[in-house]
């Protein structure tokens, strides 16, 4: 079994700025999957990019370049992603970015997903019953 760690806008936008209230907790998560990779467990840390358009995250700004050394992958909201995100948009009532999160988690039935967010209720919603993780920062 395999994990897919997802972050949403706020927990991107808490890694790029050491000010940010919660940039020590992000960072500690970030941590403890750096940690569980090192002992062979398949583990991936990701964001979809209509998450990370939402942030601000452009990967050639230095001002993301820790971001951009924590090896997280990009989700691209292709047609698959994009058809599954406007359903879940019209029926859960949420943003773009968090529509392309609960795509994502459901693209992946055969892993356990995590879902590091400062909304978990909204992550509720756009998970549609899948069984997620909702670590709250």
């Amino acid at each position: 079994m395999s994990r897919l760690v997802l972050l949403d806008n706020e927990a991107v936008q808490a890694l790029a700025s050491p000010g940010h209230p919660k940039h020590r907790k992000v960072i500690s998560l970030i941590q403890v999957v750096a940690s569980r990779k090192r002992r062979a467990v398949r583990l991936s840390l990701a964001v979809p990019t209509a998450v990370r358009v939402e942030a601000g995250w452009d990967r050639t700004s230095p001002s993301w370049a820790l971001a951009n050394r924590l090896r997280v992958a990009d989700i691209p909201l292709d047609a698959t992603h994009a058809n599954t995100a406007a359903m879940l948009r019209s029926s859960a009532d949420g943003s773009v970015a968090d529509a392309h999160l609960g795509a994502a988690a459901l693209a992946v039935p055969d892993a356990e997903v995590t879902i590091v967010t400062s909304g978990p209720l909204d992550m509720k919603r756009v998970a549609e019953g899948r069984d997620v993780t909702i670590v709250t920062i």
